[in-house]
């Protein structure tokens, strides 16, 4: 028998060693694996916890859990503190353009005015150009006139108003002491010389307010030049300036916003031409009255009274308490309460007779809504302010309505619309397995 090489039997002997690693290695790879699906099978098999174990609830979700009034708050809170801070943020914006913002809006109220003029003469052939310009004119020299009348009159009276006054200061005196409430002449030479002590203290701030006097004329002819250029150019080219404001606003609420523009500026023209009539009326009656009575200076109050009554409510009372005065101090009692009568009785007829028939329920605002808005107008921007807040919430209100009802009858025009068949669309078919929308 041939004998085996050695190196040959050393070279077998290690592929038999190498093999029988191997099939260990295998194997304990294979009990491991047997291992962990026996511990698997294990934990899928635990027994149920005794019957003395408490039962544990699992836990909700957080947001099931709180209560649905509070998530309702804070989805209302978070947006309202949005649009808080956005109104903010615009409110200081215009507090810092004030004087453009006011002359604007005057430029809108006086266009309000002159418009329906301006259409008249183009109904009539006359150009637009030429049309513009004699409305324009015709209206700042109506206006000047009337400024400069009381600007006259009042430098015309002033002489005999202040001779008269303290001839009425005299005689409120002498009815005082002489009257049951026990006034004493100490008395009235103590108040008189507090107020001259008041007067002389406050000296400076008098001058100061004299010298910021300046700045607010200064101001007042700017923002008269302001308004006389967007009057013009709104006149002129009104339309197509709200053409391309459209523009600015996305697609989806184009066609609302482009229907309520139209019926808010027909508010604000029924609103002003309205007011102006109303203010009319009130100005020829109470003057009138307070002519009779001789009361003098009736013709520039009677100016007054028509400028303030552009400030509803605010305006009516200050012009008749400034006639009521003027009538005490100059001609007695008697004509003073009687001034306030004919102030009283034509501010009557005008709230309940010339209001609702001139202004019509397109601008019918609650006496509450205009206190607020002529007290708020007032803080923000004074005597300006309390003349354009009424006019902004007529039309504000206007624009709401318009965009409320125009919402309701989309949904309802998209809830009608046909379908199947018989529905005439240029839209694609909807998907397999969706529904096609309204």
């Amino acid at each position: 028998m041939s004998r085996v090489p050695g190196w040959l039997g050393r070279v077998g002997a290690g592929l038999t060693e190498i093999s029988e690693r191997y099939n260990e290695r295998r194997a304990e790879a294979e009990r491991e694996h047997e291992d962990s699906e026996s511990r698997s099978r294990a934990y899928e098999h635990v027994p149920p916890p005794p019957d003395y174990a408490p039962d544990v609830a699992p836990r909700p979700d957080p947001a099931l859990a709180v209560p649905w009034g509070v998530r309702v708050a804070a989805e209302a809170g978070w947006r309202l503190l949005v649009l808080a801070g956005t109104l903010w943020v615009l409110m200081r914006v215009i507090s810092a353009v004030q004087l453009v913002v006011l002359s604007f809006v005057i430029a809108l109220l006086i266009t309000a005015l002159l418009q329906p003029t301006v259409a008249r003469l183009r109904r009539h052939g006359v150009p637009r150009g030429p049309a513009t310009a004699l409305t324009a004119i015709l209206g700042f020299v109506v206006m000047g006139l009337i400024g400069w009348f009381v600007t006259w009159q009042v430098m015309e009276n002033i002489d005999d108003l202040s001779g008269q006054i303290q001839d009425g200061i005299d005689e409120l005196r002498n009815w005082l002491l002489n009257s049951p409430f026990h006034v004493t002449d100490k008395q009235i030479n103590e108040i008189a010389a507090n107020l001259r002590e008041a007067v002389g203290a406050n000296t400076d701030q008098i001058t100061s307010a004299g010298l910021e006097g300046v700045t607010v004329v200064v101001e007042a002819l700017t923002g008269i030049l302001l308004a006389v250029f967007c009057t013009l150019f709104l006149l002129y080219d009104g339309r197509r300036i709200w053409q391309w404001t459209l523009k600015l606003v996305p697609a989806a609420a184009r066609p609302g916003v482009a229907g309520a523009g139209p019926a808010a500026w027909r508010t604000l023209t029924a609103y002003v031409r309205g007011t102006v009539i109303v203010a009319l009326i009130d100005a020829i009656f109470i003057g009138l009255g307070i002519y009779f009575l001789d009361v003098p200076m009736a013709v520039p109050l009677a100016v007054f009274i028509f400028l303030f009554a552009f400030i509803p409510l605010v305006g009516a009372v200050v012009s008749g308490a400034l006639a009521v005065v003027v009538a005490l101090v100059t001609q007695g009692v008697f004509t003073a309460v009687m001034t306030l009568v004919v102030v009283l009785a034509v501010q009557q007829i005008e709230g309940h007779i010339l209001q609702p028939f001139i202004l019509g329920r397109a601008v019918r605002v609650h006496p509450l809504a205009v206190v607020l808005a002529v007290a708020c107008g007032g803080m923000v921007a004074g005597i300006g302010g309390a003349v354009v807040a009424v006019p902004l919430v007529a039309v504000t209100n206007t624009v709401a309505g318009y965009l409320r009802s125009y919402s309701r009858e989309s949904a309802l025009r998209q809830a009608v619309r046909p379908r199947g068949a018989t529905a005439v669309s240029a839209e694609p078919p909807p998907p397999e397995g969706e529904t096609p929308a309204p």
